[in-house]
């Protein structure tokens, strides 16, 4: 079952542009393990590998903790829902340094 700051390899079909395309990493942002298994949805943020230098962006190291091959930045202007289903395999996690960085972000794009 994935879990809040899992790293997982997520199909993300056929996008419209800019959107995630394919299986791609994705960090799971909820809902929390409460919501119980039966709960058919996950909200994530995709990775990409390419450096933007935006602030939104999120970086992840590449190690055994992550599951990453490469440095990735987490995108966090692309929150999406997705259904469990679209999940292909755990890579790993992300620490509580990263993890707070990505809420920070989050709270400011959600004026919070």
């Amino acid at each position: 079952m994935a879990s809040v700051d899992d790293l997982w390899l997520v199909d993300f079909g056929d996008p419209y542009p800019g959107e995630p395309a394919a299986h791609r990493p994705a960090l799971i942002l909820g809902p929390p393990d409460t919501f119980g298994p039966g709960f058919p949805f996950v909200i994530v943020v995709p990775l990409t590998t390419v450096r933007r230098g935006l602030s939104l962006h999120v970086e992840v190291e590449a190690s055994a903790d992550s599951g990453l091959d490469a440095v990735s930045y987490i995108q966090c202007e692309l929150i999406r829902s997705i259904n469990r289903n679209r999940l292909v395999h755990r890579l790993g996690a992300v620490g509580p340094h990263i993890s707070s960085q990505v809420s920070a972000v989050i709270k400011t794009l959600l004026n919070h």
